[in-house]
């Protein structure tokens, strides 16, 4: 089920109201020099206008705008304005396709820029020929003819009333967009809005595993360099048994020092003695040393 048909079915059906377009758009930016602050932010939700009539006569030209937040299936229905409400429609450029237009109403003005051109041509198209079958029975029922009244040439036409609202104004759009070959233009644009729309669904299929596969192999990167918690514990023990064996030769070989000094002490001390003949009992003094040699 493509978008129109889902916004159609979720908002407009319960309505009684009969969907006639619905384009994708965005906000225009009044100020370039403010449109670096919105150039990276990422939208959270996507704007649609869409163009219905209801089915109840007489039946009402109504323009809705509809969002739906990324994430969710479901269409909120925002703001509606009736074709009455309509004072212009300002096309940007009538030289050729753009996606820029306005929508100026009773109290506001909507800068809008559709996702491509040809939704843009198509919704001024569709809007232009609603707007004019809307006033022409309008102004029909208000100013019924007699099948005897006849117009005759040269004749003033009857002015409209001072407090008939004013018609839909359309300017700066292109004449194809209002002309006869209507059928033909709506034809060519719809071929162009489903050409774009495939476009866009392949660009981004393709996109997709490139950055699936680019997330799977960070993910792997990071698992080879970085050990589990296990591997860690059992290095930290390792590394904490190692430094003990360290510490503990230290102190053995310190007490040895000790020792072995002790030692030079005493056979100074024996070589003075000798050479003044007064030797202390030799067996004391082996005897001495070798207790001092066992506990080493």
């Amino acid at each position: 089920m493509n978008i129109q048909s889902a916004i159609s079915r979720e908002i407009f059906v319960p309505r009684d109201e009969k969907l006639l377009v619905a384009i994708e758009v965005r906000r225009r930016m009044k100020k370039k020099g403010l449109s670096f602050l919105n150039a990276g932010r990422k939208r959270d939700y996507l704007t649609y206008l869409c163009l219905s009539v209801t089915n109840s006569r007489p039946a009402q030209v109504l323009v809705t705008k509809v969002k739906r937040y990324r994430g969710t299936r479901q269409f909120a229905k925002r703001s509606q304005w009736s074709v009455e409400q309509l004072r212009q429609v300002n096309g940007i450029n009538p030289d050729k396709d753009t996606p820029e237009f306005d929508l100026v109403f009773d109290r506001t003005t909507d800068q809008w820029v559709a996702s491509s051109a040809a939704e843009k041509c198509m919704f001024v198209q569709v809007l232009y020929h609603a707007c004019q079958n809307y006033w022409e029975t309008k102004l029909a029922q208000a100013n019924p003819a007699s099948p005897g009244d006849q117009k005759i040439p040269g004749a003033p036409e009857n002015k409209k009333s001072p407090g008939a609202p004013s018609q839909t104004s359309f300017v700066n759009c292109q004449q194809k967009l209002m002309g006869d070959a209507c059928s033909v233009n709506m034809v060519i644009y719809r071929c162009k809005i489903f050409l774009n729309r495939m476009k866009n669904s392949m660009t981004a299929n393709q996109g997709r595993p490139q950055r699936e596969a680019a997330a799977v192999k960070a993910s792997r990167s990071r698992s080879r360099s970085s050990p589990s918690p296990p591997v860690v514990r059992k290095m930290g023990n390792v590394m904490r048994r190692a430094s003990q064996v360290l510490s503990e030769r230290g102190e053995r070989l310190m007490r040895a020092d000790d020792k072995t000094s002790h030692l030079m002490h005493g056979a100074k001390q024996f070589a003075e003695a000798a050479q003044k003949n007064k030797l202390p009992p030799l067996n004391a003094w082996l005897c001495s040393g070798l207790v001092s040699v066992r506990h080493c």
